[in-house]
């Protein structure tokens, strides 16, 4: 009993950590987990974002992005900026799922 219950959570826990790219953009600054900033030229991004249409296809954090209803259901919460001097993260939206993806390492950290 005790080692399913273990695996249960331990499952649970995983998901949670994979599914680290379901987003919600909210409506004020000070709700958001991080600021973003969509730029104009890929080359101006730490990452580059393919929007996925279903939830099970925002594995990792690779830039594919599943944005949510509600809040309860994301993983980080964001705000788009108005200007890139206010955000954390720069990114640009791609038209394929194979394009998404870091160009700056150093800001993966605030997609986990």
């Amino acid at each position: 009993m005790f080692q399913k219950l273990l695996l249960f959570f331990s499952l649970l826990l995983i998901s949670n950590y994979i599914n680290a790219q379901k987003v919600f953009t909210v409506d004020y600054e000070s709700q958001a987990d991080v600021k973003v900033y969509v730029v104009n030229y890929e080359s101006q991004a730490d990452l580059k974002v393919y929007r996925v249409q279903y939830e099970s296809r925002a594995t990792d954090n690779e830039g594919k992005w599943f944005f949510t209803d509600y809040s309860s259901q994301a993983q980080k919460k964001i705000y788009f900026v108005d200007y890139e001097s206010q955000a954390d993260l720069k990114i640009y939206f791609v038209d394929y799922e194979s394009q998404a993806g870091w160009l700056k390492q150093s800001k993966k950290h605030l997609m986990y």
